[in-house]
């Protein structure tokens, strides 16, 4: 029997569409499976252990029913603990093909939900409305067009983790369960409880860029966790740039007020940042510095702009990158540092590229999905 026929049998007993005729051959199949290795050429995963436990128990448990034929009575108990193990053979080894079929499907652009279980949904931004439901069936979120709302009321005991990925040139927001929104850039990952339970911190975890606007809660302090730097805040609106890619992680603090620790730190050595001013974190040396700075150029992202002011050459380049899904190879090292400042709106990278050849003399060349610069 080859793989695809037994995947096929399989699926006929767990619907309860199997003949006698079927479930002995089935039955056979894996008594020969045990005794002779058929399935040694299936290139059997680590994830497979529980399955391949499984068939050696019911291979002990044919032993056992073989020895003992004579009395009828443990032949049916044989039989029934037989069918038991073998349901659990399938079923571990269908929810095992789901999984593999449902990542290698996953296209390498697409904005995705991994749930509690380790399922990952993929989100359609086309989609007027979808709903996401946890391991026990209970509904977790509504999706919104570019928009994922959770549930306020979800009542659940434990807490549980989802984790919302957002790749290079889309951006995406989502709404959580304390009604706290949070705007996520491009090449963002966030991980956040599915509900904030009483008595504990609101604490999510952040890789990108994202625009928080907290709700207040007085009891409960909302933590985002960036890597190495912590910022802790009880209601406010601010950015968190912390890309694993860059040293330096930035906090722009637009309203309310915001306390940084880093992971070596307690909560009493903390830096306090007030609205229009911009902290930043250096994750070689530890480090939190602090300056005044305009913070709608911080935020001009969340409305499809980009703004760079007093920013190198080469970090511009960087966040084309991220925004636009490209890749750039810059040749041209004379302007590398060079300190630059530039705005653009809705422009295609075409339009942004024509602009840097008029202002700053560079040429450029397009092959597919990369660009190179001289």
């Amino acid at each position: 029997m080859t793989k695809n026929e037994f995947l096929k049998l399989a699926k006929k007993h767990q619907k309860g569409e199997c003949s006698e005729r079927e479930k002995n051959i089935l039955f056979s199949f894996c008594e020969k499976a045990q005794f002779k290795d058929l399935i040694s050429t299936w290139n059997i995963s680590e994830e497979d252990k529980t399955r391949m436990e499984t068939l050696r128990r019911i291979k002990s448990t044919i032993r056992f029913h073989e020895t003992r034929k004579q009395k009828k009575k443990y032949y049916t108990q044989i039989k029934t603990i037989a069918a038991v193990f073998l349901g659990l053979m399938i079923t571990s080894y269908l929810y095992l093909h789901h999984i593999q079929n449902s990542l290698t499907n996953i296209p390498t652009n697409a904005i995705t939900l991994e749930l509690e279980d380790g399922s990952i949904k993929v989100i359609d931004e086309n989609l007027k409305t979808n709903s996401f439901l946890n391991k026990a069936g209970s509904l977790i979120g509504t999706q919104k067009g570019k928009r994922l709302v959770y549930e306020k009321g979800i009542s659940i005991k434990d807490v549980a983790y989802n984790t919302l990925k957002v790749p290079y040139g889309k951006r995406f927001e989502i709404e959580l369960s304390d009604g706290t929104s949070v705007y996520l850039n491009a090449g963002t990952s966030i991980k956040y409880p599915v509900k904030f339970l009483n008595g504990m911190d609101r604490q999510v975890f952040i890789t990108g860029e994202a625009y928080f606007k907290v709700a207040k809660d007085s009891v409960r302090p909302f933590i985002v966790n960036a890597d190495q730097l912590n910022v802790k805040v009880l209601g406010t609106e601010f950015n968190v740039q912390a890309y694993s890619e860059d040293n330096i992680s930035e906090i722009v603090l637009v309203e309310g007020s915001v306390a940084l620790y880093d992971d070596r730190q307690n909560q009493d050595s903390q830096t306090v940042l007030k609205p229009g001013y911009k902290a930043s974190f250096n994750r070689l040396n530890n480090q939190i510095e602090t300056k005044t700075v305009r913070t709608n150029i911080y935020t001009s992202w969340i409305n499809g702009e980009l703004v760079f002011r007093n920013m190198t050459f080469e970090n511009i380049l960087k966040k084309l990158e991220r925004y636009y899904d490209i890749d750039i190879v810059n040749n041209n090292s004379k302007l590398s540092k060079a300190v630059l400042n530039a705005s653009f709106g809705n422009e295609s990278i075409d339009v942004i590229l024509e602009s840097l050849k008029e202002n700053y003399n560079i040429t450029y060349s397009i092959t597919g999905n990369k660009i190179i610069i001289n």
